[in-house]
């Protein structure tokens, strides 16, 4: 098998590891924060709705967690099997950075996830408040170090190289590296839409199979409301986000926009088939000069084509489709928050058409993540680390056959995983978080349907 083949499989196995495992902290840093407002709403209240609220979504919060975890530990042990190179070139600034990580966020996490989750009845009301804000800050803080690792690699600052190795001159310019701020914004807010977007759609299947459940009603109009307010704010923030990308990442710009040659008033493309060999955009349907006046606010500015990148170009075709997607969705979740926003405001119960839609629309938030990660990633090669380390020269010596076995392995392992977790989400959704209303109750609910 050649070198480039081998190159191929152990990108698409470390790319799978994180692709599954970053379903999960999407959901569970979103959701430790809409935990912190059940919880201070029944501290604040003493209503026994808020307190099944939160009963029900810390179970989905500790199973989110536990698979965070899980996959997370095998997706550290690949840094070693599939990527050596990495750490021995640049491991002296991305090894303490995930160390940072370890201790002063997942030891915040797992010391008080256990008063979180068995300490409501054992421990004073203030101490468990406490500590379900303190997991919400863990979470949080992870992000924090994982995606100043991240951003670094894509926007590498601050590091200097000592017999061959780097090492971190400063650990401000690594951390707060120039794209370290718009990346942990534009994660943040995309996990609060993910997790609105769960508590929304599990609370609407509940609302589906029970009308009468008065707090799944409830969390689905603070799911909604969240929703409605984070959405164009990431609209803001991801466009400040591609400004800073095309001026330090020109070349994943070029590629995400498809523009092949540098040119002036360059068209924004909405739809094409992206044709390598030619060098162009078939079918495409554009709108002339948009690019430039997006990305420029220009209508006539020049933008730099992959002509101007070449060899160290990313494929066009993934990059372009994932960024299509990922707006695409984002836009869906902006109509549908603010239509249920709308609708909600109106009546007392949402009409069962609107329950099915949001139930169905209860993962489309990992769609938008995943499509995201894909135009971040994919857009950034050949490089590992831009202008500093090839994905080439960091690849391992594990042959082609054996990534091959254990990519399959990962595949079946994976989706049997992801099944189980769905299936035992929408169980305890069904379930709800309290007794089954009474019929009359439900009947009453039912109606104003």
């Amino acid at each position: 098998m050649e070198a480039s083949d081998t190159l191929l499989l152990a990108r698409a196995q470390f790319g799978l590891n994180i692709a599954f495992h970053i379903l999960f902290p999407t959901i569970t840093i979103g959701l430790a924060w809409i935990l912190v407002y059940f919880r201070a709403q029944y501290a604040r209240t003493g209503e026994p709705a808020w307190l099944e609220t939160y009963r029900l979504w810390v179970k989905v919060f500790a199973l989110t967690f536990a698979m965070g975890v899980v996959t997370g530990i095998v997706m550290s042990f690949q840094f070693g099997t599939n990527w050596p190179g990495f750490m021995l070139k640049v491991g002296n600034v991305a090894g303490p950075l995930l160390a940072f990580e370890v201790l002063t966020a997942f030891f915040l996490e797992a010391t008080f996830l256990g008063v979180m989750l068995f300490g409501m009845n054992r421990v004073p009301g203030w101490v468990h408040v406490t500590s379900t804000v303190l997991v919400a800050v863990g979470t949080s803080l992870s992000a924090f170090w994982i995606l100043a690792l991240n951003s670094w690699m894509q926007t590498p600052t601050g590091h200097g190289t000592v017999d061959g190795q780097l090492v971190a001159a400063d650990w401000i310019q690594v951390i707060f590296n120039p794209s370290f701020p718009y990346r942990l914004t534009h994660m943040m807010l995309a996990s609060g839409l993910t997790a609105s977007f769960v508590v929304t759609g599990l609370s609407a299947w509940r609302l589906i199979k029970a009308p009468g459940d008065a707090a799944a009603l409830r969390t689905l109009r603070t799911g909604i409301v969240i929703a409605a307010v984070l959405a164009p704010v990431q609209v803001f923030v991801g466009d400040l986000h591609g400004l800073n990308t095309l001026e330090h990442q020109p070349a994943k710009i070029a590629a995400v926009e498809a523009i092949w040659t540098t040119e002036k008033g360059v068209p924004l493309v909405l739809f094409a088939i992206p044709n390598a060999e030619k060098r162009r955009n078939d079918f495409a349907i554009e709108i002339p000069k948009g690019a430039s006046l997006i990305l420029k606010h220009d209508p006539d500015a020049e933008l730099k084509g992959l002509d101007a990148f070449a060899p160290d170009t990313a494929p066009v075709a993934p990059v372009f489709f994932a960024f299509r997607v990922m707006v695409g969705m984002g836009m869906l979740m902006i109509a549908l928050s603010w239509l249920g926003a709308w609708i909600m405001r109106k009546s007392a119960f949402p009409p069962r058409w609107l329950l099915w839609t949001f139930a169905c629309f209860t993962f489309s938030g990992w769609i938008a993540t995943l499509a995201g990660w894909l135009v971040t990633e994919i857009g950034r090669q050949p490089w590992l680390v831009t202008g500093v380390l090839r994905a080439a020269d960091a690849v391992g010596p594990v042959g082609g056959a054996q990534l091959g076995a254990s990519l399959t392995g990962y595949i079946l392992t994976y989706g049997l995983m992801l099944l189980a977790y769905m299936v035992v989400l929408t169980h305890l959704a069904g379930k709800g978080g309290g007794p089954e209303p009474r019929p009359a109750a439900a009947m009453a609910l039912g109606s104003a349907a």
